[in-house]
């Protein structure tokens, strides 16, 4: 039984190609019933926005490319041949290490790949083809990242620009308790209210040029206020701090527009930027841009690569142990045949002497015990010596001279 890896991801084939080549859970269904009519039982689909992979388990060099053609045949409309990764063995298990711990993903560290390796697994697990071996793999690839994030504080080292930016801003002006008033109503106005919500007594304002936009932000955060877009020169005069993050082209808040009444922070959020850099020259004025932000990111960006290349020496000894206990566990088949055909002979044996002699039921336990300690004194050694095999000649020549000896 050999451990093998398929499947395309980000680094190799773009948005327009992994659009075309997600899993639902039917299709999850059917790639798994064609899987076990080519013999390959256990098989796990990752399907995210990222990557679309298939891990599973084979016997024969032949069922890879058998896997390779039942993947391509689920997407008949996009030819993949250029894109497919495909590792087998100790590469594949490593693979799948390495995307568990968030080392294969498009941010370096990031927590989510954790959630969804698992859920793949429920998955496969659920629908019935994830046996002993899938699972101990996995599963081992999910403690290993787990002890990875915690030792080493991984995914502590922020990477968002919307973060860093409110991380900024408490830094340097705090957040608990203050007057804010955010424009713009997208995904990374939202995100910045999310990380804003962390701190208590805010008191939040949101202004958008679609104003039904601002107010669709209340149903997430229903403490919010929103405003139409023209009063924001209004609202900002009465706020401590200002974030922005629109899509404009041009700038939105300009110099020119008001006087700050008081000590006013900025975090301009948005590419082109929103906020006039001439702030940056006011003295009330505390102005964090994209910039700033960035380079933060960059830094942090440095430090999370040196984490995990520190982490790297523990997920290589728990990857050995793993690899080492797959290699052994392709002899538990042959011993626990072995193990049954002693037990077999062990109870012709019993049957036998208690036909032949009248024992009191201590006396019947006593024998029962007594055979089976004796077999199994015989086969320790053998049994241990199964398991010491490394090569996987050895270990097919071994699993032929048992059956040949013993009849199993």
């Amino acid at each position: 039984m050999q451990f093998g890896f398929l499947g395309i991801n980000y680094k190799n084939a773009g948005l327009d190609i992994r659009d075309k080549t997600s899993f639902t859970d039917a299709m999850k269904l059917d790639f798994f019933h064609k899987a076990e009519k080519i013999g390959v039982e256990q098989c796990m689909v990752l399907s995210t926005c990222n990557r679309s992979e298939i891990y599973y388990l084979y016997e024969e060099e032949g069922q890879q490319k058998q896997i390779q053609e039942i993947y391509e045949g689920m997407f008949p409309d996009v030819d993949l041949e250029e894109y497919l990764a495909k590792l087998s063995g100790e590469q594949a298990m490593r693979y799948l290490f390495q995307v568990a711990a968030g080392m294969e993903s498009l941010v370096l560290g990031e927590d989510q790949i954790l959630g969804q390796v698992k859920e793949a697994l429920d998955d496969s697990r659920t629908m019935g083809y994830s046996g002993k071996e899938l699972n101990k793999v996995v599963r081992d690839a999910v403690a290993c990242a787990k002890q990875m994030k915690t030792e080493w504080k991984i995914s502590e080292v922020p990477l968002s620009v919307s973060y860093i930016g409110i991380q900024k801003l408490d830094q340097l002006c705090g957040i608990a308790g203050k007057r804010i008033l955010v424009i713009g109503s997208g995904r990374t106005a939202s995100l910045a209210l999310t990380y804003i919500y962390e701190y208590e007594g805010v008191q939040v304002t949101a202004c958008s040029r679609t104003y039904s936009h601002a107010k669709r932000l209340r149903q997430q955060f229903p403490g919010l206020a929103a405003i139409p877009y023209e009063e924001w020169r209004q609202a900002i005069v009465e706020c401590d701090i200002v974030v922005s993050a629109t899509s404009s082209p041009h700038l939105v808040v300009q110099k020119g527009d008001f006087v700050p009444a008081g000590p006013l922070t900025f975090l301009d959020l948005a590419a082109p930027r929103d906020i006039d850099m001439a702030f940056a020259h006011d003295p009330q004025v505390i102005l964090i841009n994209l910039d700033t932000l960035q380079a933060i990111a960059a830094k942090n960006q440095k430090e999370r690569e040196q984490l995990i290349k520190e982490s790297g020496k523990l997920m290589e000894e728990k990857l050995k142990e793993t690899v080492d206990w797959f290699f052994q566990s392709r002899m538990d088949a042959t011993i626990e045949s072995l193990q049954q055909r002693c037990s077999l002979i062990v109870a012709d044996g019993y049957d036998y002497l208690n036909r032949k002699m009248e024992l009191t039921p201590r006396e019947q336990k006593l024998l029962k015990k007594v055979l089976n300690a004796s077999v199994q004194r015989l086969l320790r050694e053998p049994i241990r010596e199964l398991k010491k095999l490394d090569s996987e000649e050895q270990q097919e020549e071994y699993k032929r001279l048992v059956r040949q000896l013993f009849q199993i």
